[in-house]
């Protein structure tokens, strides 16, 4: 990006990225992330509880996403209990609710878009 004329790039730990958008992306991107941050805005949830609001998604792929989410400090991880089973709840950290609005705006384009250009249907 040229600010004030001069190339400029914002350095995160050893990724580059070359403007706003790019950083946003690489935290929210891809198929489940902003969808994970969309059903956990409303408060924790159990790993179970995300599943079943995205029946899609596989454990393997659940499982990955929330780690990933966490190590980048969007998501909360408790662990309830010393022995098995233990209870695991998930929840939005201070960045994680900062991202809420744009996750909600970005819901609510794909809202208006699906309602002009597709049908909503019940499965």
């Amino acid at each position: 990006m040229i600010i004030d004329g001069k190339q400029k790039v914002y350095q995160i730990n050893d990724e580059t990225f070359h403007c706003g958008v790019a950083v946003c992306y690489r935290y929210i991107g891809g198929k489940w992330k902003s969808v994970i941050i969309w059903y956990l805005r409303m408060g924790l949830l159990r790993f179970s509880e995300i599943k079943v609001q995205i029946p899609d998604m596989t454990d393997k792929m659940l499982s990955l996403q929330l780690k990933a989410l966490k190590e980048d400090g969007i998501i909360k991880k408790t662990v309830i209990g010393k022995k098995a089973p233990f209870r695991v709840e998930y929840e939005l950290t201070d960045l994680g609710k900062s991202l809420v609005p744009v996750i909600e705006r970005i819901n609510q384009w794909g809202t208006d878009f699906g309602n002009e250009k597709g049908e909503l249907m019940e499965i």
